[in-house]
């Protein structure tokens, strides 16, 4: 199979809660994920540009990657954004404002059903 002269990359980054944006971007053969942002506008113009440069925020379908990792026809590459909030503290605190009633999977029941079911 003969490789392409182009590579197409699906760029997508999230510069604000609730809001996703893809980028199609076609890069020469060889190309890095540091290249793909730099095609971008780099991470000012994504929105995100309080991410640190070196930090190892970007990924391929979901799976961290550095930002050395070479291109393949097809990827798509996922810039993130550091957690607000750290979601062991946010559990704590939702489950407070709940309490254990009306918390977890069995929150609603039938009528007349058993415990936990």
């Amino acid at each position: 199979m003969a490789e392409a002269a182009v590579l197409k990359i699906t760029l997508a980054y999230s510069p604000c809660a609730g809001s996703v944006h893809e980028r199609l971007l076609e890069l020469a053969p060889g190309a890095k994920v540091e290249d793909a942002i730099t095609a971008a506008g780099g991470w000012a113009a994504l929105g995100l540009a309080g991410v640190r440069e070196g930090a190892s925020m970007v990924g391929i379908w979901g799976k961290r990657v550095r930002p050395e990792q070479l291109l393949a026809d097809g990827d798509r590459v996922e810039c993130y954004r550091p957690l607000s909030v750290d979601p062991k503290v946010a559990r704590r605190e939702r489950f407070a404002r709940q309490g254990a009633r009306g918390a977890g999977l069995f929150k609603r029941q039938r009528p007349g059903a058993k415990a936990g079911y």
